[in-house]
């Protein structure tokens, strides 16, 4: 690593809400104390949770590099992140989910990444962990990103994307001075709305802001992801699905169809079909779970085609929107 990239000053952000995740935040906030390139500060923003920012609070009473704040803005990810941004003192901030752990040289890929003065925005692969202690044999690991994971079809090493996945992300900090912060109303609030996509219309629309701007993923930079019981059952398959549809017509009603669903037609086009043949392939040769895969690609496709549609009524009547504000920054270095 170059000097440059040695001195890159990282801030983590790390958006809680729930005390039934304590072990595991208490997990990610290790991992990123255990990074090669160490991260000037994590920050712990609490979301509209009073009992658990006091519990943090005393936690890491004595840790200077630990910060714990509260989600200023209304409730859901999307405002959380926004507060750490604006609280970071980072030149870069990293975003790590609260049930997620990072692999020790996270950081010093994304450090990496930034050698390049045209990169804006680093991403990274996110491994699932599942409760059950495997992949569910009906699962298709081109549905990854339904648990939050990095998913079959995006191309390996380190690469040129449209967006990066939020939950394994990095932006410098000029990135959200020129297109503002996360949009509310489009990501999750908590386990309540199990939308998405808000980091995909940041990054649009950060690439309109600064055409000359380079995205990356880099596959090096591995993060863990729980996957909770409760997700490996396809009615949640089936919600998450629906609900990623509506989340890209707001998406595409905001950006233009071309932008907003780019890489989704050659996802749709190519890499899921080659998933239903492969399913296909396996329920021939009667190894486990093929016809399953292959069906769940297929009701995955129905699924959210029909919360695209549902989405994109709601949008053309004004119903279902998102706001972005500028995100106003402190001292920084």
């Amino acid at each position: 690593m170059s000097g440059t990239e040695a001195s890159l000053t990282i801030s983590v952000v790390i958006c809680v809400y729930t005390e039934d995740r304590w072990e595991d935040i208490l997990a990610a906030v290790a991992s990123v104390r255990a990074q090669s390139h160490p991260a000037r500060e994590t920050l712990l923003v609490v979301d509209h949770n009073e009992a658990l920012r006091e519990r943090l609070l005393k936690e890491y009473k004595e840790r200077q590099d630990v910060r714990v704040l509260a989600n200023a803005g209304p409730r859901g990810l999307s405002a959380g992140r926004n507060t750490g941004i604006a609280a970071s003192r980072g030149k870069v901030i990293a975003f790590l989910d609260d049930d997620a752990v990072a692999e020790r040289d996270w950081l010093r890929h994304f450090a990496e990444g930034y050698a390049d003065p045209a990169v804006i925005a680093v991403g990274g692969r996110t491994v699932p962990i599942w409760a059950s202690g495997r992949r569910p044999v009906w699962f298709p690991e081109e549905f990854d990103w339904v648990v939050g994971c990095t998913y079959r079809g995006l191309p390996p090493g380190r690469v040129r994307v449209r967006n990066v996945l939020g939950g394994n992300a990095s932006f410098r900090r000029e990135a959200f001075e020129a297109a503002g912060g996360f949009a509310t109303g489009i990501g999750r609030d908590g386990d309540k709305r199990p939308l998405g996509c808000e980091e995909t219309e940041l990054c649009i629309r950060l690439s309109r802001a600064r055409p000359d701007a380079v995205l990356l993923i880099d596959d090096r930079a591995v993060i863990h992801h729980r996957v909770p019981e409760a997700r490996e059952h396809f009615a949640y398959f089936r919600t998450r699905t629906y609900a990623e549809g509506l989340s890209k017509a707001l998406v595409a009603r905001s950006v233009g169809t071309d932008k907003g669903l780019e890489s989704e037609r050659r996802y749709a086009t190519r890499v899921l079909p080659a998933g239903v043949a492969r399913g296909l392939r396996d329920a021939v040769l009667a190894r486990p779970g093929g016809a399953g895969r292959a069906g769940a690609i297929v009701a995955g496709v129905l699924t959210a085609a029909g919360g695209y549609v549902v989405g994109s009524v709601r949008a053309r009547r004004g119903g279902d929107s998102f706001s972005v504000a500028p995100v106003e920054g402190g001292a920084h270095g």
